[in-house]
Order: C-alpha cells, then structure tokens, then sequence
C-alpha cells in the first residue's frame, strides 16, 4: 500500500487553516471535474482531490492523520502504525459501500470506509495512540556518574483542539540512571502526544546530552583529562593528586613520560558493566624564566645535555 500526502494532493503545506483548504478543494475540483476537464487523468485527480478534502475537512480525521508524523512521502510503501484501532458503528442499508469504492485502500486502512450519505451510516470511531516525541536533554558528568532525579521543563508541540500544532510548556521529573552515556534515550513512558478517539498517549524520548565540563570530557564510558605538569615532572617522574568523578586519586608519572603521552585510571570513567576508564593526558606547561638565574639555568641544560627535539624531521 502506498502513502498519500494529501496536502501535496491539495496543493496547501501542513499548516493551513479550513478556508484554504476549501478553497483549494474548489478550485481542484473545477480543475479535474470529468465533465470538464481535458487532461487525460482528470477522473483519477477529481477522486484523489474529493479524498484528501474528506479527510482534511473534518478536523478530527485530520488530526489522526497528522499523527503519523512527516517523514512519510507520497507514493511510499506504507504500514498504518501501531497501535492504530478504528471502529464504526454503522447502520443498515443504503450505498455507503458504493461511495467507499471511490477511496483508497490508504484511505480504508485508516478510516475503514468512504463517507457517510445520508443517514445510512452513524458517526464513525477510530482510536489511535499518540504520537512519540523526541527531545534532548542536557545534564552535568557528575549526574550521569552518581545518577539522579532532575526536574526538566522544556516546550514541547501539541495539538489543539482543532488539531492545530502549537508550542506547550512542560516539566517532567526525570531519573538519571547511573553510568548513562551521551545519545543514550531515557523514555518517559504516556508523556508525548495525546491520543485519537481515547487512545493511550505516545511516549516521550529524551536524548541525554552532557554540559561542558571545565575539566573533563567524555567518549562513550570513558572519561578524559588533559593535566597540566612541568618538564622536570616528566623527565624525573612524580606521583601527583588527580581529579577523577568519584573524588581525586594519586597517578604515577613515570620517568621519561612526554607531552601527549596518556595514561589509564583503570574503572575510573562511568560505570556499568563493564566500567569506563579514565585516561590522563599528560600536557607539558613550560615555566618563562623570571630572573637571570633562572634563564642561565635554561642555558646550562641546552649546553648540557645537548637535545635536538627535531631530529627526526631531517631523517
């Protein structure tokens, strides 16, 4: 079965209000109306153009309509969606069955029949779940490392009563599991769009992102720190006092490390199963000489140990 867009049908975008859409209609109608109308395919666009005006005339179909959602295109392989129910309770006799073979199977897939004539057919009942929503999150390192419970507001779309798409406020309180990690979704289970004709409401997804940190930053589990030490510490080696989520811990700086060079805190990034690491990177930070005794100590050490740091551009 293939998806129509019956907005391109029409020729109005998403956003139209009744009067356009009736008015388009008009002028469609005139255009393709097989008494008329020249072009080889009217009858097929006089019966395509009657479709999408049933549906985007009466806004409760067409607020169930719009909940599938955009990413659909006219023409694609289409599967109405979960959780779609629709039921009639219709009358007998009369030709409703004749007027439903001027509509689609799209159309019959998600309304059930054509339209009602006359008083052979009662109004008709469809239900259909809510629509999910996508959203971000921003929370801090020390959040996804401990996990918490934040309340979060943020503006979210809606529809109204008339099935128009507006902008509402709204604050969840939402759990931080521990040892969440960037782009992993928390799900808010019945928080997104409301249902059709009494159906459940959609869900809510938040995409958790983190807040800058002024010292850390973190790849998947892992946490990193760029620690600034002095030249002497890496030539002689050192133990020193580093930062870490759960509190700081001692490193050990072997003897002739280098600028770049990047060691492990095993089991120190975020936890779970397995635990991230922390890894350290060791960033030189080179002290500008102050007094002559401290540029002639500079000097002593260029004579002496006689250190070209380019060698290797020359080979």
């Amino acid at each position: 079965m293939r998806y129509k867009d019956y907005y391109e049908i029409m020729g109005v975008p998403r956003a139209a209000s009744q009067d356009e859409i009736t008015r388009a209609y008009r002028k469609l109608a005139r255009r393709y109306h097989p008494d008329v109308s020249k072009e080889p395919d009217a009858e097929q666009r006089f019966k395509e153009v009657g479709e999408a005006y049933e549906v985007l005339k009466d806004p409760e179909k067409r607020k169930a309509y719009d909940q599938l959602g955009t990413q659909w295109r006219g023409g694609q392989e289409f599967t109405p969606p979960p959780g779609w129910e629709y039921h009639f309770d219709v009358g007998g006799g009369g030709s409703g069955d004749a007027e439903a073979r001027h509509f689609s199977e799209f159309f019959e897939s998600l309304f059930g029949m054509g339209p009602a004539t006359g008083h052979t057919q009662r109004r008709r009942h469809f239900r259909m779940r809510g629509e999910d929503h996508q959203a971000k999150v921003a929370i801090d390192l020390e959040d996804a490392y401990r996990g918490t419970e934040r309340h979060v507001t943020m503006q979210l779309p809606e529809r109204d009563a008339h099935g128009r798409l507006v902008s509402k406020q709204r604050t969840f309180k939402v759990k931080i599991p521990r040892g969440i990690t960037e782009g992993q979704q928390i799900r808010l289970a019945g928080q997104g769009a409301a249902g059709i004709g009494g159906g459940q409401r959609g869900d809510l997804y938040l995409e958790v992102t983190f807040r800058p940190h002024r010292h850390f930053r973190a790849e998947g589990r892992d946490i990193y720190l760029n620690l600034p030490v002095a030249p002497w510490e890496l030539a002689l080696g050192v133990k020193v006092s580093v930062p870490t989520l759960g509190g700081k811990v001692d490193l050990k700086i072997p003897q002739g490390s280098q600028s770049g060079q990047k060691l492990r805190l095993k089991g120190r990034g975020l936890p779970a199963d397995p635990v991230g690491d922390q890894y350290v990177l060791l960033r030189a930070i080179t002290p500008k000489p102050k007094t002559d005794a401290q540029k002639a100590l500079y000097e002593q050490m260029a004579r002496e140990m006689a250190f070209d740091p380019r060698a290797n551009l020359e080979k």
